[in-house]
């Protein structure tokens, strides 16, 4: 019953750029690649954002604009990589998956730059060293470039910037408390207002409620566990649970997938969230903070 949103995972991160143990990293499954490009870097180490008339530009973010020649190769690495997987996705899917993404990374990486972290060539060159050795020599980073697409300013573009927006990700994953206030809670779920009448009537003479649950669900007997605030697809069976007394018995509560009867087993005002809650609290931090600096951003589209 969790909700987990739209998470962008950097492939170019996960090789290169992990700089935290976050449980995010370690559930994470293949997402998109980093991108290719062909901006030149400064000596300050922060790439130069092309003049009005260098490049063609895929989208703008705040005034930094990602060329269209590094979108179209995300784009078809994008594909190669769905088609990898086996999986079939449509061109428009494709171009709003990967617009999506790098926007997401463009904004991660520009608050962390104003938050005062950035990787200085020197960092960067260590980041790529440490490749090559994994690959197995320069010969072998060369290889895989071009199986990826990436030039060798290409590389160091979007690798500078996975790390700034995976440095700028783990410090919003780090404002997601391990603990919190959790119910322990049992539900009898029904599918019509009729069953879920009865055993509501069966409480009501004085049956216990696991009793009861165990009739619709023998397996678990209604048991759902813990769960903090924020962590259940269904708000109003959450609302109903934290405010219902340890023992108590709500009414029936409609919902779009049935009809629910629950009882508050237990409340603990500061406990360890589980792993699977603590994942999905993250990632809403996340899809949140990008929200909230989306609709504060300036980002123009270019690309049709």
């Amino acid at each position: 019953m969790s909700t987990l949103k739209r998470f962008p995972f950097i492939f170019l991160f996960l090789l290169l750029a992990a700089c935290s143990a976050s449980p995010i990293d370690s559930s994470a499954t293949p997402g998109l690649p980093a991108i290719n490009g062909t901006l030149p870097v400064a000596e300050t180490g922060v790439p130069a954002l092309p003049t009005a008339t260098s490049v063609p530009m895929a989208f703008t973010v705040n005034g930094e604009g990602l060329p269209l020649e590094e979108f179209n190769a995300e784009l078809e690495r994008y594909r190669q990589a769905m088609t990898a997987l086996g999986r079939e996705v449509g061109e428009d899917q494709a171009r709003q998956a990967v617009l999506d993404d790098l926007i997401d990374q463009v904004l991660l990486a520009q608050s962390a730059r104003e938050s005062g972290f950035s990787l200085d060539e020197s960092a960067l060159q260590e980041r790529i060293d440490t490749l090559t050795a994994q690959l197995g020599g320069a010969d072998a980073l060369s290889a895989w470039q071009s199986a990826h697409g990436y030039d060798e300013a290409g590389l160091r573009v979007a690798l500078k910037r996975s790390v700034e927006s995976a440095h700028m990700r783990d410090q919003i994953l780090s404002g997601v408390p391990g603990t919190m206030e959790q119910v322990h809670v049992r539900q009898i779920l029904t599918y019509n207002d009729g069953d879920a009448a009865r055993a509501k009537a069966r409480l009501d003479a004085g049956e216990t409620f696991e009793t009861v649950a165990a009739a619709y669900d023998p397996a678990t007997r209604g048991d759902i566990g813990w769960f903090p605030r924020g962590y259940l697809d269904l708000q109003v069976i959450e609302e109903a649970a934290f405010a219902l007394d340890v023992n108590a018995v709500s009414e029936i509560i409609p919902s779009e997938i049935g009809f629910h009867i629950i009882q508050v087993i237990e409340r603990d005002p500061a406990r360890p969230l589980a792993f699977d809650a603590l994942l999905a609290l993250q990632a809403d931090a996340l899809s949140d903070w990008l929200a909230d600096r989306r609709a504060a951003s300036e980002i123009i589209v270019l690309v049709q």
